[in-house]
């Protein structure tokens, strides 16, 4: 099952700061809402393609959460990233089948700035070289928006590639071919639809399994940096290309 992808998330200490300083990349913010029964506020960055970058901060330690155990013990960055299913329930099965066992869906919800309570059902398994699914119950544009929220001052699509940093490549392949299916493993990467995961060895990196830089699709008219300063997206490597 070829799937896009939805989002990758960024954990900051402060929300506040952190939109700020995405501004001033040249990134358009919008204000995300609060999650209910956790201490979790966010902002996103979307794109045209319909990915987004999520912004997310806490407002009191949380060690039940593993995006807040690695905030608190390796710093603002990367911490996870989604794919979006087309049917959640069916790629949780076929997973499943092909061994994923640990697979499992749960439900989520987000309450808007302007009020509105948006939810969608995430499975995820317990291993962070692989990303987690997460699909819409409400209607998508309530979760991401559309229009010139898009949009951005230093010319960013959408997200072409993200990098994963994990501890054994041909262990993690395998598991990507359990996940998605044997198709999107070409040439030792792993191909999905719209974009790239590649996965780099590094069994002792501070943050653990995961994301670790991504590359963003840029306008052709655009004529700014490559790279986006590392102070201002909070630890997160960001390549324009």
């Amino acid at each position: 099952m070829t799937m896009a992808l939805d989002h990758v998330v960024i954990a900051v200490a402060s929300l506040e700061q952190a939109v700020a300083d995405y501004q001033r990349a040249g990134f358009t913010v919008i204000a995300g809402g609060r999650h209910p029964g956790r201490n979790t506020a966010n902002a996103l960055v979307v794109f045209e393609d319909g990915s987004y970058l999520e912004l997310i901060a806490y407002s009191a330690p949380s060690p039940e959460e593993r995006w807040w155990r690695v905030l608190d013990a390796a710093g603002e960055g990367f911490v996870d990233f989604a794919l979006l299913p087309t049917d959640i329930d069916a790629a949780v099965a076929q997973a499943r089948q092909r061994g994923l066992s640990e697979l499992t869906a749960v439900p989520g919800a987000r309450n808007r700035p302007d009020g509105v309570r948006i939810a969608w059902s995430s499975a995820r398994q317990q291993r962070h070289d692989l990303p987690f699914l997460c699909a819409d119950i409400t209607p998508r544009a309530l979760r991401v928006p559309e229009g010139d929220v898009r949009r951005h001052a230093n010319g960013a699509l959408g997200i072409s590639r993200v990098q994963v940093a994990v501890h054994d490549v041909a262990a993690s392949l395998a598991r990507y071919r359990m996940l998605l299916g044997d198709s999107v493993v070409v040439d030792g990467r792993v191909r999905l639809h719209g974009f790239g995961v590649e996965l780099l060895a590094e069994p002792g990196r501070a943050r653990g399994e995961g994301p670790c830089a991504i590359t963003l699709a840029v306008d052709a008219q655009h004529q700014g940096p490559q790279h986006i300063d590392p102070a201002l997206t909070h630890g997160a490597a960001i390549q324009l290309r």
